[in-house]
């Protein structure tokens, strides 16, 4: 469980393929304090990846082909940078948001624009993935918590402060660049909860019953 909060970046050092999975070995940079063994999970560009080997500032972890089939990390080559993120641990603040590391797709950068001393960006994301994504939302990208300010259809609006372009690859992004998307994993949930069918789901009905939910007009 992380948080989307990125600790560090850091760079692919080298990739094998072999039989369709992707080895990297990625090279921590300024997220080498946090302590990393072997078994242990952390976070890159928001895809939860589990260590099978450590050395020095350096670690390596095996990218399986239905990772690389719906996120960004088969397009890694020697020498981009990552997002890094270790889990968290109990007891540490949640100061971003409930981010798994189990990217839903890949969403495109569509405009990249001043806004201020900030950046706005314009994410386009896959259709079956718009209807989890709303303004005032949280919404994950390539590991980063960042907070949904307008959705128009399957495009949504974020603001990216000077801090956070400087200590995540955000600042290196530009009009086409693909990036990992993982919805707020409640709205997931609640998707799976309302349902009109016979299964005993809840559906708006109840909800409304029970002072929930209620038309707007």
């Amino acid at each position: 469980m992380f948080s989307g909060l990125v600790r560090g970046v850091g760079r692919v050092e080298s990739r094998t393929n072999a039989s369709g999975d992707v080895r990297l070995m990625i090279e921590r940079g300024s997220a080498a304090a946090a302590p990393l063994a072997v078994g242990g999970s952390i976070a890159v560009n928001g895809v939860c990846l589990t260590a099978v080997a450590t050395a020095g500032n350096t670690f390596t972890a095996d990218v399986s082909a239905a990772t690389l089939a719906v996120t960004t990390l088969g397009k890694l080559a020697v020498g981009a940078r990552v997002n890094l993120e270790p889990p968290l641990k109990a007891g540490d603040p949640l100061d971003g948001h409930i981010v798994t590391g189990h990217v839903d797709g890949v969403g495109e950068v569509v405009a990249v624009e001043p806004a201020g001393r900030s950046t706005r960006l314009v994410i386009a994301v896959p259709a079956a993935l718009s209807r989890y994504i709303a303004a005032k939302g949280s919404v994950a990208v390539d590991g980063v918590s960042l907070t949904v300010n307008a959705v128009d259809g399957a495009e949504f609006e974020v603001n990216i402060i000077p801090h956070t372009q400087a200590v995540t690859v955000i600042g290196e992004y530009a009009r086409g660049t693909a990036v990992n998307i993982e919805v707020d994993m409640l709205a997931r949930y609640l998707e799976r909860l309302v349902r009109t069918d016979a299964d005993g789901g809840i559906d708006l009905a109840t909800l409304r019953k029970h002072g929930y939910a209620r038309d707007h007009r």
